[in-house]
């Protein structure tokens, strides 16, 4: 009969657990689709074995949910919702046969405070999946080295070539196994079994996609994962990964993990096999990621890697709790051992509903940035209906075709139309973040890049950038590819989004030239304007008086330059400074104002209270195009 004790324990965790996956159903419907999710949609428009940076799996489950639900991001994220929701289920399976009903459900209720793995399944992308195989894996090995049955086993095949199947990151879950079939005396015994072998041939099968894509795309799969993506230099903030880490599972959980994990090493060195197996499962997806840090990519996510390594951690994590609670009514019997070891579960708790809520955040952007400015809040998950919408009104407004050609200047931009849309050939000419993110391969494989899109030569087409993540020099790149291709590029309007924290450009495009033709940039090419603010500097604390100055160019001249501030227009004025030093060092006689390229406008800051604000400044070229640049942090004190 259940305890008390267990009914309220119970209680808690499925309501723990109803509210955080509440919490992430409602965003799923709130949030727009991020690069790494559209991608795995369109992905799935295209059905494949493998792809340039993952096997099928992503884009299998992405594509089974818009066919069941219709083409929305709820839907996309549908089948990975399911997978976030089936993990504290998962933990508690792969816990009951070790520890009871009791410390199998405590391990549920962790693995809702740990906030990366709580949060699992609100994104479409392949992590979800990945950790459902790798528990089914760990709960399967467990039964079958424990009881020997055949259909373990075969489970354990057949989750391992699923795993395979989802992810690069498996590996370390096969290597942790293969590991404790060498060092484990006690299963020497499993290297002459039949069924052995049958587990290791069913897994193998997993092997296929990602071979078979790399053995025919020159290992492009391989190649980004293992070599181009990481730097495989020393990195000083490599060695902050265990204190990142902390923060990310949060300093008392991770601290509990890490004293479990300690004490698996202790019991496996004293003879027991299932610490050893659970032990080995935790340090093969721990400590590859950690001794590798400091040689390995840091400039995009990775906090989530070793979110498998703490899964086998969590089975065993409520006996140290039950430790701890010993310990420290022997060491201080006038505290309150239960209030105190609750700190961990509950400062976990919170760090789960704390990153849900700074996610969610991204789609309440228009009223938050009343609150807190522009610059803040990410933008990655918002911003790409209104970019469609307008792009439909301009076809509209233009009479352009409903076929006509569309070109974007990132790989996500492309996709984001193409979901929106129901178009799959929006072509990109991205040479950056889809190198960046190893999915060029790919690209060129759909025919939907440079390369794609010149077989449409003589057409038309409507080019779309967003500016918001280009420099001036990454933009003048790019308008020159482009202005290379078509005989005639010229604005057709910009979109500015959350006080312009998100900006997109629409360009009509003429007369595609055909492949072989020489390339040649025109001079009416739309270019943006460079510009330098040379006063204040960043962080400068401006008080009274102050006078904004510096120098822009644009081959099409500059008719406005105005300053702002959190996004808010407060002067403005014109190009009347001549700078004779700006002509010289940037060959600028091409701008019709030249040596008059220099402005300077004084703003009265007693008109704003005192605080930090974002500086920045919006010129309007004589093509009629607006650029933000010159973003900085200053900080206004008038005492």
């Amino acid at each position: 009969m259940n305890s008390p004790a267990y009914k309220t324990l119970f209680l808690v965790t499925l309501a723990t657990a109803a509210v955080i996956f509440l919490i992430k159903l409602g965003l799923a419907f709130r949030l727009e689709l991020y690069s790494d999710e559209i991608f795995y949609w369109q992905a799935s428009r295209f059905p494949a074995l493998a792809y340039s940076d993952l096997p099928f799996m992503a884009a299998l489950f992405a594509g089974i949910g818009t066919e069941l639900l219709g083409n929305s991001p709820q839907a996309v994220r549908s089948i990975f919702l399911l997978c976030g929701l089936s993990l504290p289920l998962l933990v508690f399976w792969v816990a009951l046969p070790l520890h009871g009903r009791r410390s199998a459900l405590m391990s549920a209720f962790l693995s809702l405070c740990l906030p990366t793995l709580a949060i699992m399944g609100l994104f479409a992308v392949p992590d979800a999946a990945l950790l459902v195989f790798g528990l089914l894996f760990i709960g399967f090995v467990e039964r079958a080295t424990r009881l020997g049955n055949s259909q373990y086993w075969i489970a354990a095949g057949i989750v391992a070539a699923l795993g395979l199947s989802t992810h690069y990151r498996f590996a370390p879950y096969l290597l942790a196994a293969l590991m404790f079939f060498i060092i484990e005396k006690r299963q020497w015994h499993q290297w002459r079994t039949t069924r052995f072998w049958i587990a290791a041939g069913i897994a193998s099968i997993g092997l296929f996609p990602a071979l078979s894509f790399n053995y025919v795309n020159s290992l492009a799969g391989l190649d980004y994962h293992l070599v181009e993506r990481h730097p495989w230099q020393f990195q000083v903030k490599g060695l902050l990964h265990p204190f990142i880490q902390a923060t990310a599972v949060t300093p008392l959980l991770y601290a509990t993990l890490l004293f479990t994990l300690w004490s698996l090493i202790r019991q496996a060195r004293q003879g027991s096999e299932r610490a050893l197996l659970f032990a080995l499962f935790a340090l093969f997806n721990l400590g590859i990621y950690m001794l590798l840090s400091p040689w390995s990519d840091t400039t995009r996510t990775t906090i989530h890697w070793p979110i498998s390594g703490y899964l086998p951690l969590l089975v065993f994590a409520p006996a140290t709790l039950r430790a701890l609670k010993e310990k420290l009514s022997q060491e201080f019997p006038t505290l309150n051992p239960v209030k105190l070891v609750l700190l961990v579960p509950v400062t976990g708790l919170l760090g789960t509903l704390f990153l849900l809520g700074g996610i969610g955040s991204q789609g309440f952007n228009q009223s938050l940035q009343n609150l807190i400015g522009p610059g803040v809040l990410s933008n990655k998950m918002a911003g790409w209906s209104p970019l469609v919408e307008h792009l439909n009104a301009l076809q509209t407004q233009h009479g352009f075709p409903e076929d006509m050609l569309i070109v974007t200047d990132n790989y996500y931009t492309a996709a984001q139309i193409s979901f929106a849309t129901a178009n799959n050939t929006v072509y990109t000419t991205d040479t950056n973040k889809v190198i960046r993110d190893g999915r060029q391969t790919q690209y060129r494989i759909w025919e939907l890049d440079t390369d794609g899109l010149l077989k449409n030569w003589s057409e038309d087409a409507i080019f779309v950038t967003e500016d918001s993540t280009l420099d001036s020099i990454e933009k003048s790149l790019i308008m020159s590819d482009i202005c290379s291709h078509f005989s005639e590029v010229g604005l057709l309007d910009q979109l500015f989004l959350f006080q312009g924290d998100k900006i997109f450009s629409f360009y009509v495009a003429k007369g595609l030239r055909p492949d072989g033709l020489e390339r040649t940039v025109f001079p009416e090419c739309p270019m943006p304007s460079e510009a330098w603010l040379d006063s204040p500097s960043r962080h400068e604390e401006l008080k009274d008086k102050t006078l904004i100055s510096g120098w822009t160019i644009n081959s099409a001249g500059v008719n406005k330059v105005s300053v702002l501030l959190d996004g808010i227009e407060v002067a403005e004025t014109v190009r009347s400074v001549s700078r004779d030093d700006v002509v010289t060092l940037k060959n600028a006689d091409f701008d019709p104002a030249a040596p008059l390229l220099g402005f300077a406008v004084e703003i009265d800051t007693h008109q704003f209270k005192n605080g930090q604000y974002q500086l920045s400044l919006e010129l309007l070229t004589g093509a009629g195009e607006r650029q933000r640049t010159g973003s900085r942090l200053i900080r206004i004190n008038n005492e």
